[in-house]
């Protein structure tokens, strides 16, 4: 009779690992566990279903409290992200939907649907199988909670970083004309006050992804488990993330001295107007000087 081990393997094929980017944050403090380390994402389990993805290792901190309601068949692991993100494991759309319905009072400043992004991969499981990413299918030898946390932090950073680049190209477009012609957008405080939008704007895209979302930086995880190093790196070069970082930091800096250097230009013409109508009072004195002179004179 086959082992318990031996049946999860041959059961367990295939899963979906979904990413979706709800909003700007999500508070974590209101759906996870006390003891839950302040930068970890938090885990939770959709209608007990570890067991049911063969995952072992889930004695670590970070599991919150299941989420389900009756009549809504939900299964699957969910893993968030305080930044907005939350990745799915083995989770329908219709499941997916519908957590996300239920926690989205602790979700800060939510995306419409159409607006949020969204990232997909096919996890196989073969044991003894070579990790790899072949296209779209992440194959893994075993799977467990770790692994999952590991796929789930490129997933979100990449999320993000599409939202991020979305936002960043509008910017692009809408500041486009001030580096061909300043005149195009006016003068005087309304073009100030667009200026300042943008590069606000930029600064605090820049905040949300280094600050926020720390693409750059690998997780916590790596620390307590080195071995899974190679993967994290692995799915790290499959979604580009650190191109993607390096190009949107680039197109950040690119805007706020656009910004920046149209802004000084603006108060630059603001001074000159001004040393303009100084002179213009000057000139006008002495005028009214000279004619009150010679006024004087003629009467005299």
């Amino acid at each position: 009779m086959p082992s318990h081990a031996a049946i999860q393997s041959a059961t367990l094929h295939a899963f979906r690992a979904q990413a979706v980017l709800a909003g700007t944050a999500i508070d974590l403090g209101q759906l996870g566990a006390a003891e839950r380390p302040g930068g970890a994402p938090l885990v939770v389990e959709l209608v007990g279903s570890l067991a049911g993805l063969g995952i072992s290792g889930t004695g670590a901190t970070g599991i919150g409290t299941s989420v389900s309601r009756p009549g809504v068949a939900q299964t699957g692991v969910a893993v968030l992200f305080r930044y907005g993100a939350v990745v799915f494991f083995g989770v329908s759309p219709e499941g997916i939907a519908e957590y996300l319905r239920q926690v989205g009072p602790q979700i800060r400043q939510p995306l419409p649907a159409p607006e949020r992004e969204t990232e997909s991969l096919e996890i196989r499981v073969e044991p003894e199988a070579r990790e790899t990413v072949e296209g779209s299918v992440l194959v893994l030898a075993d799977v467990t909670l770790e692994k999952l946390q590991v796929v789930a932090d490129i997933m979100a950073k990449s999320v993000s970083l599409a939202h991020h680049e979305r936002n960043i190209d509008r910017q692009f477009e809408r500041i486009e004309p001030f580096a061909v012609n300043l005149d195009h957008w006016g003068r005087g405080a309304r073009a100030a006050r667009e200026l300042l939008q943008h590069l606000g704007a930029a600064l605090l895209a820049e905040h949300r992804v280094v600050a926020g979302a720390r693409v750059d930086d690998s997780p916590e995880l790596l620390w307590d488990h080195p071995e899974l190093e190679r993967l994290w790196a692995r799915l790290r070069d499959e979604f580009e993330i650190r191109e993607r970082f390096a190009a949107l930091h680039g197109k950040l800096a690119l805007i706020s001295r656009t910004a920046e250097t149209a802004l000084e230009l603006l108060q630059n013409r603001r001074a000159l107007r001004v040393e303009y109508a100084i002179v213009g009072l000057i000139v006008f004195e002495i005028l009214l000087a000279l004619l009150q002179w010679w006024l004087s004179g003629r009467t005299g």
